[in-house]
């Protein structure tokens, strides 16, 4: 009697994710974001195949050159830029469910192209559509959830899209290293059928709906997502939204102008998003993702690659596992102050360890590169990864949120698209060492740039200006 006393306050409890309120918001936050555990699969998966693509082992029966891997790498960038202008240009036009919908199909094409692969194109033309799918997952996604989701739920709710990621690319390196080339794609492609088919089961968010003035099906939406029965006494709250909502876009529409996008809280904005995105590229986070398996081969580390990639993968969802729980109790500043200044001390000391490794016998200490990237890819994910989209949304002033936030997901696909690009060709040129320590600076300066001018978005009004 005492534990089932215990599991109702459980669920009486406004914080838990399962509460009466809480449990639709959370399971469509589950749904949706099948989408992006897809997208880290094949992340994941495509880490190891790279490498073996320029070896004897390759499984195809053409050869790909160095040059054609970085490509290969570096298009999901490319992809990422049209996912997110296509995505950005269609949600407030066709409504979030619409764009999510479409979101399977250039990830089917992905992993058709992967199997029936011919030539390097295949490959090419299959990450290009990857990249698609990953750049409209970041547009659209984190716009869905802010609005199913209650206030003090949204950090945790939207800290699951990259969980999620990450989730799959975990299972991306598993599923590489122990099932063959052209066995997973048939097994995989199941995946955006499912979504594309879970899509079906909830409404649009009650937003989108308001603003195309389809109040019955709004109403309908907010009752669903707060699970408010008809004739609750707080059946007002959708009231309240409705005007609020009503209110802002007259404002909107009788003061929007250029100046909105200069005044100071958008200027300081912009600074602090375009810190962020620096961060979270140009920290290597998601460059260490896509090589990992070059990256430990480059570290003279005495483990088995494979286990380490497994391994490192295991990190990443426990570092976006602690941001869901911590994001929304600590707020978002202190998670990114600790991520930042972590991480610039790993990669500072990834950078020692592979220098020092190239003149002297350190094979005695052969699991060090281990142990420091395990701690680098949790920093990374409780803050500069895992809180990416929650304070990317939250930052802006209402008024331009959306059109800013599209701008900066374009311009983190691009710098995704660059880093991956070039990462490859610093580690040849400058080696491992010069390329993590510069990483390393650019990280600390983001961590002194935060601890003076971020401000804490915890518990911020979506409508506030």
């Amino acid at each position: 009697m005492t534990f089932k006393l215990r599991l109702a306050s459980l669920f009486d409890d406004p914080n838990c994710l399962l509460s009466g309120r809480n449990r639709y918001q959370f399971l469509v936050t589950l749904l949706v974001n099948i989408a992006t555990f897809s997208h880290g699969l094949g992340v994941g998966w495509m880490s190891p195949v790279m490498r073996d693509l320029q070896t004897a082992e390759s499984p195809l029966d053409f050869t790909v050159l160095v040059h054609e891997i970085s490509w290969i790498g570096s298009l999901v960038g490319i992809g990422s830029v049209i996912g997110n202008i296509l995505a950005g240009t269609l949600q407030d036009r066709i409504g979030r469910k619409m764009v999510m919908f479409g979101i399977a199909i250039p990830y089917t094409i992905f992993w058709c192209l992967i199997y029936f692969v011919q030539s390097v194109e295949y490959l090419y033309v299959g990450r290009l559509m990857a990249g698609m799918t990953g750049g409209a997952c970041y547009v659209v996604l984190p716009t869905f959830i802010s609005e199913i989701a209650d206030t003090h739920v949204r950090g945790r709710l939207g800290s699951m899209i990259l969980l999620s990621v990450n989730t799959g690319v975990l299972t991306g390196y598993i599923v590489s290293t122990s099932v063959s080339y052209f066995t997973a794609p048939p097994f995989i492609i199941a995946l955006p059928i499912c979504y594309f088919i879970s899509n079906f089961l909830f409404p649009e968010t009650p937003h989108h709906l308001i603003r195309k003035g389809k109040l019955a099906a709004a109403e309908k939406s907010f009752r669903f997502y707060k699970n408010i029965k008809r004739g609750d006494s707080k059946a007002s709250e959708f009231e309240e939204l409705k005007f609020a909502l009503n209110n802002a876009q007259v404002q909107s529409d009788l003061s929007f102008n250029y100046r909105d996008f200069i005044t100071k809280p958008a200027l300081k904005a912009y600074a602090s998003a375009f810190t962020l995105l620096i961060c979270n590229q140009f920290s290597g986070s998601f460059c260490v993702t896509t090589y990992l398996s070059d990256i430990f081969a480059a570290s003279h580390t005495t483990l088995d690659v494979g286990m380490c990639t497994i391994i490192i993968g295991v990190l990443q969802i426990v570092g976006n596992y602690v941001t869901t729980l911590l994001c929304d109790k600590y707020g978002r500043r202190i998670l990114m102050l600790i991520s930042t200044s972590g991480a610039a001390v790993c990669l500072a000391t990834f950078g020692c360890f592979t220098y020092f490794a190239g003149s002297h016998d350190l094979s005695v200490v052969g699991w060090l590169p281990l142990v420091i990237l395990s701690c680098y890819v949790f920093l990374c994910n409780i803050g500069m990864v895992g809180c990416l989209f929650v304070v990317l949304v939250e930052l802006f002033p209402a008024k331009i949120r959306s059109a800013a936030v599209s701008t900066f997901v374009v311009i983190l696909s691009s710098t995704v698209f660059l880093t991956l690009k070039i990462f490859p060709i610093c580690m040849a040129v400058w080696g491992i060492s010069v390329t993590m320590w510069c990483c390393s600076v650019i990280t600390f300066s983001g961590f002194l740039y935060f601890s003076l001018y971020l401000e804490e978005t915890r518990g911020k009004s979506l409508l506030e200006a």
